[in-house]
């Protein structure tokens, strides 16, 4: 059983990011979701953005199988955009709840007008983590080195810095790096302590370049991941791993009061998924790994079959996959992403706590 969960843990974080292949897209048209703009009482112009497959809106190359691929987006835009999901991710939501737009893609900067680049930059990338992960793409220390690179060219001036904040979200495909490598569960508490530590130096390097503020997710109930729900049969989710969640945030905000302890005023704030996640899913807050789910955890896109994904389609290119009736009302996607009502739901819970510390 500990092997098949860890296994299942893999599949999580890079095996479904990197099998989607192309399908068939359903334009619809999206009425209920509003963005919620604060006009005229936000000072934010820019976000900076850095993270994996959560944050990530168009730097997953579209050279190989991923975000731009069917049915991705088939919510919103109406067609594959590269963000993981059917349509709008937390960003989108939390860019327009502050009155700005989603920042551009790191790697459209060149091919985009220069004015695209005053609303920040996005250096997400799915599949990457804190440390280097099996793919081979930047992790979030290169990723801040980008940042760096644009300031040091004047891309970004000391102004545009001033009135910007920064997204940080990640940490999950470390885990399972670790445990691809490793095979066990027992060094997981050491591991954490690792990417806490190394999350908060690049921390550091973000405000020590003159960003403000910084918002950085906490961990997400992994249990409740539909790969992992689904050993309940979408019924529960897993309290070993949602424990797991709960100890990386425990010392994500020992570090985040270290931070605003010695800045002497609120520098970093912690984006509470876990909590928003559970009260999305439940109507409540509850901790607890039994819970009486009052939405389903089970994702809308999935494949016909154990041997298939969310995307996949055959040598012949006949879909192996297939999508649920009503993807606008499910609350994940496919089986790690939330959908874009999840993080709808998800963005709403968490808009008590944007209101008081994003001003």
């Amino acid at each position: 059983m500990a092997q098949t969960i860890f296994l299942t843990f893999c599949l999580i974080f890079f095996l479904i990011p990197t099998l989607f292949t192309e399908a068939h897209a359903l334009k619809q048209q999206l009425h209920k979701h509003h963005h919620h703009r604060r006009h005229g009482s936000s000072s934010v112009e820019k976000i900076f953005v850095f993270g994996d497959s959560y944050a990530d809106t168009g730097n997953y190359r579209k050279s190989v199988p991923g975000p731009w691929k069917e049915p991705y987006g088939i919510t919103f835009p109406g067609k594959p955009a590269g963000r993981f999901s059917d349509g709008r991710v937390l960003i989108d939501y939390i860019a327009s709840y502050v009155g700005a737009k989603s920042p551009i893609s790191y790697t459209w900067r060149k091919s985009v007008n220069s004015s695209e680049l005053q609303h920040g930059m996005n250096f997400a990338h799915g599949g990457t983590g804190v440390f280097n992960t099996l793919v081979d793409e930047p992790n979030m220390t290169t990723q801040v080195k980008f940042f760096q690179q644009l300031v040091e060219e004047k891309v970004y001036t000391k102004h545009d810095l001033n009135s910007s904040i920064a997204l940080v979200s990640l940490a999950g495909n470390d885990y399972a790096t670790y445990l691809i490598k490793n095979g066990d569960l027992q060094g997981l508490p050491a591991l954490t302590k690792s990417i806490v530590k190394q999350l908060a130096t690049n921390l550091k390097l973000i405000l020590g370049m003159g960003v403000p503020q910084i918002a950085v997710t906490g961990m997400e109930p992994m249990g409740c991941l539909p790969q992992l729900a689904a050993f309940s049969s979408y019924k529960n989710c897993s309290e070993t791993w949602n424990s797991a969640s709960r100890f990386h945030n425990q010392l994500l905000l020992q570090e985040v009061q270290k931070f605003n302890n010695e800045s002497k005023k609120p520098v970093v704030y912690i984006l509470d998924l876990y909590s928003a996640f559970m009260s999305a899913l439940t109507g409540q807050e509850n901790h607890s790994g039994n819970l009486e789910l009052k939405i389903s955890l089970e994702p809308c896109c999935v494949g016909v079959s154990d041997n298939y994904f969310c995307g996949n389609v055959d040598k012949n290119g006949q879909k192996k996959y297939k999508v649920c009736k009503n993807p606008e009302s499910s609350f994940f996607w496919d089986n790690i992403h939330p959908a874009q009502n999840g993080w709808h739901a998800v963005f709403s819970a968490l808009r008590s706590s944007l209101r008081k510390e994003l001003l």
